[in-house]
Parts: C-alpha cells; structure tokens; sequence
C-alpha cells in the first residue's frame, strides 16, 4: 500500500454532520490502491468485560480523479459521540490507519482513534432548504429592460441601438423588470439575483456611493417594494449583491478624507498607506485590483463594521429580501462575515448568503460564515470542457471530484452554479455561436449537484465577449430570439422541479469519461429513483452502455421513450453533440 496517500482528519469536509443524526466520514487513499476500506467504530464509553465495544461498516468509492479513490460512509451514532479508524484491505496486505498512524491489528486502545467528539446540533451546516430547489436568473438591471423613460439617467441611448460600453446608459429599471415577471416565471424561474441597485456612480454599480439609496435610475424604494412583493407572489426569491470589500470613489466618507487628509475623521475606514492620499499612477490606499476609485473599506474598524451591519439589516427588515450576495467576499475578514452571518440569521433565518470566491473556500463554509459560494471552479470547467474543448471529459471529471470531494454534501448541495456572468464572455459566444454545444452545457448545469443560475439573455441564445460585450440590452423582439433554446432551457428547469434524482438532492456519481470518444456518463439516486446522463460533445454518433441499472423499468425522460433493460444493462446510440437523461425506477 501507498500508505503517504492515505489521509483522513476528523474535521470539515473529512468528517461533518450531514444532519442532526448522521455523520458523513471520508478518507482518501491512492487510485485503485484498495480493493476495500472499512470503517471501525464505537461509542468511546461503550465498554463490556473491560473491552471497548467496536463495530464495522464497509465504506463505498464515492468518486476518483487523476491521483486519488475517495471512500465514503453514513454513519447515526447512537450517543452522539464516535471514535473510529480506518481497516484498509488490498491483494498485498491489511492494515489500519488511526490517529496515531497505522498498525497491522486494531490497537484496543481507543485513545488512538480519531474522534469526534460529539455531534452537537448547533454545529450542523445549515443552509435555507429552499435554495435546493430554486433556479437563479441573474438580472444586470441596467440592461433588462426599461419600463419608465422619466427616470432614465443623462444621455441615456435608444434600447439596444449600440453596443455597450464601461459608461453607456440605456435606462434599465425596476419597472422594466415587473414587465417581464411573468416572462419568468414562464420559463420557471424561482430566484432573481440582482447586481448592485445601490446609488453609484458607473453603469455597473459596484462603486457605491450610498447603501441606503437605490440609484434614482433604477427606480424608488416603494417601487423596489412593489417589485419584492410582486416576486413573492409568484413565489420568486429575490437576492441582492453587497459590496463590503470597496465602496465608490465618490463615496462621502472617502470624499472626506481626500478633502481633509489626517484630519478626517473618516481616516481609518479605509487602509490608508500615507498622507495626503493619491490617486495616481498608483493609489496609495489599499484598493480593489489596485483600482482607485474602489478604495477597499476597513472592516477591522468597529464605526465601518457597525455601518455595514445596519445595512444589511435595513434591506432584509424594510425590503424582505431572500438573498445576499457578496462582492470580493474572500478579501474581508472572517471575523466580519461570522458578525454579518449572525445578524442576517437573527433577522430573517432562511435568508441565503453566497460569496463570491473562486478558489477553495472551506474556511467560509464552515457554517459560521457563508451557505454557499459561487461555484467557478465548475463554471470554468464545464466551458473548458465543452465550450472551448480545452480539456477532455476525463479532465473535468478529475477536476470536479475534487471540487465535490473538497466540501462536505450539504454544502455542495447549495452550492452556485453558474455558466455566465457580467463578468464574462456570454455562454454562446464561447461556444463559438454551436447552439448544439450549448444545449449539452446546460444539461450540465441543469442536472449537476448545486443551485443553477441563468445570466439573463442566455436563455435565448444573446451573444457577447468579456465585459462590456457581455452586458448587452435585453433582446425583447421573440423574432430575434432563439426560441428554441429558450424551450429547451424550460424543459430542463420543469426537470429539475418533477425530477428528484435530476435536481440538487439527487447523490452524483461519476461512471465513465471516455478516453478517445471523450463521452460523459454519471448518475444522480435519490429514493427509489436513478437517472443517468450521457453527454457526447464529438462531432461523432458512439454507442453508450450503462451496466448494472438499478430497478425494471427504465425510460428516456427527453423523449418519453420506454427503454427495456437487458440483464440489467442498457447499450444506446448517442448522436454526435448530443445527450440522454434515463430514469431507471
């Protein structure tokens, strides 16, 4: 055995509390290493004739990449309480891997085994159960649509007449959106995720100039109050997008300082370096990218700390909003994001909290700070994969076990997953304008673990390169939409509400990655249900087979076709750039 690849720790995304009776417990070990790893466990207390009472459970292959076998096991303790190890079994030899290392006999002293010590359930990651089932739509409100023309801002241009620029304006509003609610909730849309509404300076709002106030452009408070109550109503979540990283340029506190140096008394907002302040050809504060007209907020300070928590109570107690999305959250401290969390949650509990991090995010999903994070390392993936063609299936396979093997399964059940933003170049466009390539993206995304998000525009087929590309009007003329996509994306989301195992709660299994027909094959169980997808992104027809079916019946759920298992396998022609979604029951 290659026992330098053997690795447990009895915490975060190794050993957690999956719920308020069950721990999930993991291990990593070599690739194709063991034949067999079973969990050795028992209450720490639990003695008889002077023996420690222990007990077995065989642990599953849960997933594997390029270097790794990650085991799984469910595990209810009775009191609550568990020590455990590992007993590790291959062709050459068996052993046990604790604590304190490995021996060739459990040791019968339970000191030596991992612990976790008891499962409180204060302790239990809990994020709002109705994000599961929701299916974001990311609205860019500049861009949507313009229902009042009186509060368009100076120089607003024609809807759509020109490409978009860093500083175009095009009247987009909060009446614009009420329009279209029921565009929407046609489609099946059960969450909006605002980008900033605050008063700032730019199109894109991410320089606040006052928290309080939404920018007069987008419309009044009784109108952003209308706009919530009318989302409710059709049973829409509605979540804004904080930026407590940097405020604007023109923010007054900042203003104060540029005007009165070491004598503002809003000097220790920020992280000012030296006086007086300077802007160029470097700001000499620390900033967003170096960017000086988003000086970054000082956090750490108890005036900036208390200023941003009235804020955030103030949408959620005077608006009803369902969602917080954070800006740049991975630059603020943690302390910050533990205060902001237990504001929000006494306020409104079920308000859902995503932070905008794109790298490993354990330290923020630990139940003490974020429910979720917006999930790029699959968004980045996925296009690579089939957008781009930069990698193959079996190099998004490796990639994304190890994003799902690096949180625990009810973190990854909530996590954000998207395809498109404002920050980058529109699905389409990097699918080099292949309907084909895109339609298999959104299989992807529709049916993996997580919550999906639609940039709006996507869904009928709008096009665009990296900002400002991406931020174009909303096309409104069904003539100039492509209708066809819009449909298919409607039947994915219908799916995703009448489908269990094809949503978020289904527990994903990777099955097979082709190697030279660069095909996908994974499962999503969940009760007495399993569905299995293949994706084919090749521009050839290969032949798919599905062994070990679980259950008699089985049926395409595309095409509503009856498929007849023969010796409990499945063998089907699957087209060039083409997909199946098979329901075995």
């Amino acid at each position: 055995m290659i026992k330098e690849s053997i690795y447990h720790r009895p915490k975060n995304n190794f050993a957690y509390a999956y719920d308020e009776k069950t721990l999930h417990i993991r291990l990593q070990t070599k690739r194709n290493d063991m034949e067999q790893v079973t969990l050795i466990h028992g209450d720490p207390y639990d003695w008889s004739e002077n023996k420690w009472q222990v007990h077995k459970k065989d642990m599953y292959l849960q997933a594997s990449d390029e270097l790794f076998d990650y085991w799984l096991v469910e595990i209810s303790p009775p009191y609550r309480r568990l020590r455990y190890g590992f007993e590790l079994t291959n062709e050459e030899e068996k052993i046990v891997y604790t604590e304190t290392g490995f021996y060739n006999v459990a040791p019968s002293d339970v000191k030596l085994y991992f612990c976790f010590p008891f499962l409180n359930s204060i302790d239990v990651f809990q994020a709002p159960e109705w994000v599961k089932n929701t299916v974001w739509y990311q609205i860019f409100p500049e861009r949507f649509a313009n229902g009042n023309t009186e509060n368009d801002p100076e120089g607003t241009l024609e809807w759509g007449s020109v490409d978009p620029s860093y500083d175009n304006h095009f009247g987009g509003d909060f009446e614009g959106v009420m329009e279209h609610l029921d565009y929407l909730e046609d489609i099946g849309i059960t969450g909006i995720y605002f980008t900033p509404i605050f008063k700032a300076y730019s199109n894109h709002k991410y320089d606040t100039i006052d928290y309080m106030e939404i920018d007069p452009q987008f419309g009044d408070k009784e109108t952003f109050k209308e706009l919530i109550k009318k989302c409710h109503e059709r049973g829409i979540r509605v979540m804004l997008d904080a930026v407590f990283n940097h405020s604007g340029y023109y923010f007054p506190q900042f203003q104060d300082v540029l005007k009165n140096g070491k004598s503002s008394q809003y000097k220790d907002w920020f992280h000012i370096r030296e006086f007086p302040v300077q802007t160029e050809p470097r700001p000499n504060f620390d900033s967003f990218a170096f960017t000086p007209h988003m000086p970054k907020l000082n956090t750490e300070n108890p005036e900036v700390k208390q200023y941003l928590l009235d804020v955030t109570s103030y949408w959620i107690e005077e608006f009803d909003i369902d969602g917080w999305r954070l800006d740049v959250a991975n630059e603020v401290d943690h302390q910050f994001w533990r205060d902001f969390r237990k504001k929000v949650k006494t306020i409104k509990s079920d308000v859902y909290i995503l932070g905008e991090i794109w790298h490993d995010s354990m330290p923020w999903l630990q139940g003490d700070q974020f429910d979720a994070v917006m999930n790029y390392p699959f968004t980045l993936a996925a296009l690579d994969y089939l957008a781009t063609g930069t990698i193959t299936a079996n190099e998004f396979k490796n990639q994304m076990t190890k994003v799902l093997c690096s949180y625990p399964e009810n973190v990854n059940e909530v996590a954000f997953n998207l395809l498109g933003s404002h920050d980058t170049a529109r699905v389409l466009t990097l699918c080099n304008e292949d309907s084909r390539k895109a339609k298999l993206l959104y299989v992807l995304q529709f049916s993996f673990k997580g919550t999906p998000c639609v940039y709006y525009g996507d869904e009928i087929g709008m096009t665009g390169g990296d900002d400002p590309g991406c931020r174009k009007c909303m096309i409104w003329d069904k003539s100039k939409q492509d209708l066809q996509l819009k449909s298919f994306i409607k039947k994915l989301i219908h799916f995703r509400k009448t489908e269990a195992a094809f949503g978020s709660r289904g527990k994903f299994r990777f099955m097979e990655s082709g190697i030279e027909t660069n095909h996908l094959v994974y499962s999503k169980s969940y009760e007495n249900e399993v569905v299995y997808v293949a994706i084919n992104p090749s521009e050839k027809p290969i032949t798919v087979s599905i062994p070990d079916v679980y259950g008699t019946y089985a049926k395409n759920v595309w095409t509503n076709e009856t498929i007849t298992p023969i010796k409990n396998s499945i063998k089907i022609e699957l087209g060039a750039n083409d997909f199946f979604i098979i329901k075995a029951y």
